[in-house]
Formats: structure tokens, C-alpha cells, sequence
């Protein structure tokens, strides 16, 4: 399936990482384990405004929700239908860049999908027509990407700590610990996590583990296979054993079987054929 990136315009590429476009028919395959990033996404389906969400637990159940929806940050996989995923514009927030937007504390979508009317009320689908009028994909994301900017302006801004903690978690070769972090902001602890957690949807130590997981997949979507030593070591794992409890424990996978059943995208893994 075609997909199309767009970059977003200031002042919300401070807030949005990309705007994504697939236009095309839905994978061969049923379902996609989706594995975690960190990141919250927003998604319109364009074709017939319906999303299926499953229940991990209970794949044979699942809810149907209309409009535009939210995609909370994660710390273990989920399953998506594929029957879906025909015709969807997405964003792609920057770790923290939601907040400002949705209305409500990140950590209220923690490992949940929400439909957007459920924070924005008829506002969500005023969103999808405004879009739905455009008549290319890039007019489309500029519809989209107005809406979000004009929000913005409304918006609570996250506290700076968690804006220097994201740097410092994110600085390569050196990763800062959260005890670092903490020993150089000034906050409490306790206070600390809450305004982490309440920009980026997951605790402090949790995102560094998720992002720490993502960046070993990242590796490994690019070729390097049986090297999982240098791997854990180049990610700041301790060692190949807590790489590989870290791995399962994020994607209900070993690294081996991940090659083996791994998609086009580093974080979509096939389940089933149609």
C-alpha cells in the first residue's frame, strides 16, 4: 500500500513529527500486531469512517467507533484490522506534541484508542468533512494540519522539564538516565513523573524502555539479524538477556520469530491472510 509523508509547517513541527497518507486496498493480511513507539497518532479514515479495535486478549471481540481517532502511547503491542486501512491520513505526534491539542492529560490515553469526538465533540467531524473536501492528498493534509494549528493556540504547553528530559532521553551515544534527569531539573521525583506523564502519556521509565525497544527494532528492520549482543549493547541494554525480556515483553515476540513474520514497517507485523 502506497504511503505518503508530509512534513509539517511551523508552528506545529515543533509538536507534529509527520503526516502520513495511504491511499490504496487493504493488506492481503487480516490483522497487524502493532508494536510500541512511544508516540500518539491521530488517524481519519477517509473511505468509510470506521475503525474495528480488538481486544488483545480476546481477538474474536472487537467495537466498531466512527469518526477520527486516537491512538494513546504504549507500552505492549495491539491488534489492528486491516480491513481499515484502504484510505487513512494520519499524524504522527512528536513524543509530548499532543497534549496541547487533545484537551486532556496524555495519561489518560495510555494503552487506549478513543474516538476524537469523545474530546472535541462535533468539532471531530466538522475535522473530517473540512478534509474530506480537499481534493488532493496534500491539500488534505494542510486541511488537517489548519485545524490542529489553530487548536494549538488554545492549548496548555507541557512543563519545560519534560521538553529537556525528551532531549536527554533521546541524545546519542549517551542516553540520560531518569535519575540523571531528575538531578538536573529541579523537580521532585514524584513531581517529575506527573508532568512526564501527564505530556507523554507513559511514566518516565517506561518510555525510555519503550523507545530503547523501538530503536533495536529499528536495527533489526535494517538487516542487522543475528548480531543480538551488539545490538542490546549499541541500544543500552544491560545485556542479550534483558534485550530479549524487553523484546517479549513490548511485542509478545522473540527477535527470531519478529524476522520472520515482520512486515514492510518496522512496527507492523502481519497476522493472517485473507
Amino acid at each position: 500500500m502506497p504511503t505518503h509523508y508530509f512534513p509539517p509547517q511551523p508552528p506545529l513541527a515543533d509538536f507534529v513529527g509527520t503526516f502520513w497518507l495511504h491511499e490504496g486496498d487493504p493488506p492481503k493480511h487480516t490483522l497487524e500486531r502493532h508494536l510500541p513507539d512511544g508516540t500518539m497518532q491521530l488517524i481519519l479514515n477517509l473511505r468509510d469512517d470506521t475503525f474495528r479495535l480488538f481486544d488483545r486478549q480476546c481477538p474474536d471481540a472487537l467495537t466498531t467507533v466512527r469518526g477520527p481517532l486516537i491512538t494513546g502511547p504504549r507500552d505492549t503491542y495491539t491488534l489492528l484490522d486491516t480491513a481499515c486501512q484502504a484510505t487513512l491520513l494520519g499524524v504522527q505526534f512528536r513524543p509530548g506534541g499532543a497534549f496541547p491539542l487533545l484537551g486532556l492529560p496524555a495519561s489518560g490515553l495510555r494503552n487506549a484508542d478513543i474516538p476524537l469526538d469523545a474530546l472535541w465533540g462535533a468539532a471531530a467531524y466538522d475535522l473530517r468533512d473540512r478534509v474530506l473536501a480537499a481534493h488532493t492528498g496534500e491539500a488534505r493534509v494542510r486541511a488537517l494540519e489548519q485545524t490542529l494549528t489553530a487548536r494549538l493556540a488554545c492549548g496548555e504547553a507541557p512543563h519545560p522539564a519534560v521538553a529537556f528530559a525528551l532531549r536527554e532521553f533521546h541524545s546519542l551515544p549517551h542516553r540520560g538516565t531518569v535519575a540523571e534527569v531528575i538531578g538536573r531539573i529541579g523537580l521532585s521525583p514524584r513531581r517529575f513523573i506527573q508532568v512526564f506523564s501527564q505530556a507523554v502519556g507513559l511514566p518516565p521509565k517506561t518510555y525510555c524502555r519503550v523507545r530503547r525497544f523501538h530503536s533495536a527494532l529499528r536495527a533489526l528492520s535494517h538487516g542487522e539479524r543475528a548480531a543480538w549482543a551488539e545490538i542490546a549493547v549499541s541500544r543500552g541494554y544491560y545485556d542479550q538477556a534483558h534485550f530479549i525480556h524487553d523484546f517479549r515483553a513490548f511485542s509478545g515476540l522473540t527477535p527470531s520469530a519478529y524476522l520472520a513474520q515482520r512486515g514492510a514497517h518496522p512496527n507492523h507485523v502481519p497476522i493472517g491472510q485473507q
